[in-house]
């Protein structure tokens, strides 16, 4: 499907506009997922400024959604209505550390800011290391894996409002929980400083190390995939309730339950978001006629049924 060209009326009441718009661009290759269909208007800002000029200049009715390298989303196979907005590596990606402070931009790679960490000899921000996201994703979704979260390591966040508007949020004001922020969802988040601890190198390289092992054993990264499908409930692990509903290799369509981590879920090539989507919520029903427990999403799921 396709979606009306509003292109030119935006760039009509944004003449100092230095980003770029794309009508009806494809979502499908910016998800790791590589399903779903397209966005109306596919935005990608030139920097701050230029993101928050754009949000001050948009019509407020019109729908407004952020991505990143697409590795914990759904695009639904009748694409996104509004503008998504694509904060670029080479404009967002930046990551620097000093003293025992990194920053970071929200498009630089989790695995990139430990990295930098690690560099600058600087612990406790390994976990990012086995985290398949950016710095926004983290943000917004309080990621974390291997005993580390991002509440545990924050010192602020910069973000873009609606309307505009520029803010800086301390860690307190991000009202982290477990794999959500309370921070409105309408903020579109730039960038963050964390601050771990000056350790040895080797001890940071060989944690690093453990946690790519244990990323390369025990998940299915080499396959088209969207990370942990369920958040774990309290006092379980969501990959063993999906196992013992009996739903390890179930199947719709093209779309699989991972045999080897069962948390997860596969395009094996041909599968469509429905696919997807559907296979998903069928595990969560076995799970909970099997348990008795809800799983939720960890994934976000955006756009329309096709």
């Amino acid at each position: 499907m396709s979606f009306p060209d509003i292109t030119p009326d935006l760039k009509a009441v944004m003449p100092d506009l230095r980003g770029r718009l794309l009508a009806n661009q494809s979502l499908a290759e910016l998800t790791w997922f590589r399903v779903g269909g397209p966005a109306q208007v596919l935005f990608t800002p030139t920097d701050e400024d230029d993101l928050s000029y754009f949000l001050a200049h948009l019509a407020s009715d019109i729908p407004v959604y952020v991505v990143g390298v697409g590795s914990n989303l759904i695009v639904r196979d009748g694409g996104m209505a509004g503008v998504v907005i694509r904060l670029a590596p080479r404009a967002f990606g930046e990551a620097s550390a000093s003293g025992d402070v990194v920053t970071a931009g929200a498009a630089a790679l989790d695995k990139r800011v430990a990295e930098v960490a690690a560099s600058a000899n600087i612990g406790g921000l390994e976990f990012y290391f086995g985290i398949p996201g950016t710095i926004g994703g983290a943000l917004r979704m309080n990621a974390g894996a291997n005993g580390g979260e991002t509440k545990d390591v924050l010192i602020e966040a910069r973000g873009v409002g609606r309307d505009g508007t520029k803010h800086i949020f301390s860690n307190a004001d991000m009202k982290f929980v477990y794999r959500n922020s309370g921070v409105d969802a309408s903020i579109i988040f730039t960038s963050a400083r964390f601050c771990g601890e000056l350790r040895d190198a080797e001890a940071i390289r060989a944690r690093m190390a453990e946690v790519q092992t244990h990323r390369e054993t025990a998940q299915p990264i080499r396959e088209k995939t969207g990370g942990s499908t369920f958040k774990n409930p309290p006092g379980h692990s969501a990959w063993k309730l999906v196992d013992a509903a009996g739903c390890r290799g179930l199947r719709v369509g093209g779309a699989e339950v991972s045999e080897m981590h069962c948390n997860f879920l596969i395009n094996t090539g041909n599968a469509t978001a429905h696919d997807i989507e559907t296979l998903g919520e069928t595990v969560r029903e076995r799970v909970k006629a099997n348990s008795g427990i809800e799983l939720h999403w960890e994934i976000k799921r955006i756009g329309i049924p096709g």
